[in-house]
């Protein structure tokens, strides 16, 4: 009995232990984030006194005439994400179905296999062959447009974002498909009426959170955008205008600037980053806030 307690003891010991260690790392992790927001306030704090907000918060960015509007930057951000959100999310979705139940082993197995080496690809090599691949082809289809615009910026993006959203949504389906298909099939139900009607709802969290990362990686990607957008700071009005995000803005900017009203307002345009993935998560926790 006196050995039993001491391993009880023990026990509640290294439980005491892990959850010391989580929290200690949710606490490094919540201040990072609030050295990060800190940091960008602090440098932006002064684009937004003595009366310079008006030409920061502007659709228009003349630096030569000390116009600094970056509102029409957020908004290809915005347009080129969502956009390849909207591509990469249901294929996404698609593969992880394929992967998980529809489709034979072999050819599953390979599907994932050609997903996890697709994270091994540099953002550059993407870029790199679209701009010989992929612009030549939208410029053929579309006399009026140079290939360096919205659209294959998106489609770019999309195919960059996919692993995020497979490899976070594969392993939670899986488990949802490995608890439900017996019952599924003494239902008799088939294998895409199991996984419309019943894996993908259990899986929703899943699925929310691959979206919200899938997102905030491609809101938050530098050269893809840099490479193929076109770098016009206007706003996205048609799928083949050349724009330019944030991301690409601040890596122009800072190749070029350092001390002016230009390199100021960039800290803006971090900080208008960081609020923008913040406010997704946020908006993905209140919709899911119901248990599952």
């Amino acid at each position: 009995m006196g050995e039993d307690g001491v391993r009880r003891g023990e026990g509640r010991l290294g439980r005491a232990a892990w959850l010391a260690a989580l929290y200690g790392a949710t606490g490094l992790c919540a201040l990072a984030v609030a050295a990060v927001f800190a940091f960008l306030l602090y440098f932006a704090a002064p684009v937004f006194v003595a009366g310079k907000a008006a030409s920061v918060l502007s659709l228009a960015w003349r630096p030569m005439d000390g116009a600094f509007g970056i509102l029409a930057m957020a908004a290809a951000s915005l347009a080129l994400a969502a956009s390849a959100m909207l591509i990469a999310l249901p294929v996404g979705i698609g593969l992880c179905c394929f992967i998980c139940g529809s489709g034979a082993p072999t050819a599953a197995r390979l599907a994932l296999g050609l997903v996890r080496f697709m994270t091994s690809i540099p953002t550059v090599v993407y870029g790199f062959v679209s701009v010989f691949a992929l612009t030549p082809l939208v410029q053929i289809a579309f006399r009026d447009s140079s290939g360096f615009c919205w659209l294959t910026a998106g489609l770019t993006l999309s195919l960059l974002v996919l692993p995020t959203v497979v490899l976070l949504l594969e392993g939670p389906l899986r488990l949802a498909w490995e608890r439900t298909e017996l019952v599924a099939a003494a239902l008799g139900l088939d294998t895409a009426r199991t996984l419309l009607h019943v894996v993908l709802p259990l899986a929703r969290r899943a699925v929310a959170a691959a979206a919200v990362l899938g997102f905030s990686r491609a809101v938050g990607d530098t050269l893809v955008a840099l490479m193929l957008a076109g770098n016009a700071p206007q706003l996205p009005l048609s799928p083949l205008d050349s724009i330019r995000t944030l991301t690409a803005h601040i890596a122009l900017v800072v190749s070029t600037e350092s001390g002016s009203r230009a390199y100021n307002s960039l800290f803006a345009a971090g900080l208008l980053l960081l609020g923008t993935a913040t406010a997704v998560n946020l908006a993905m926790q209140f919709l899911l806030r119901k248990p599952a």
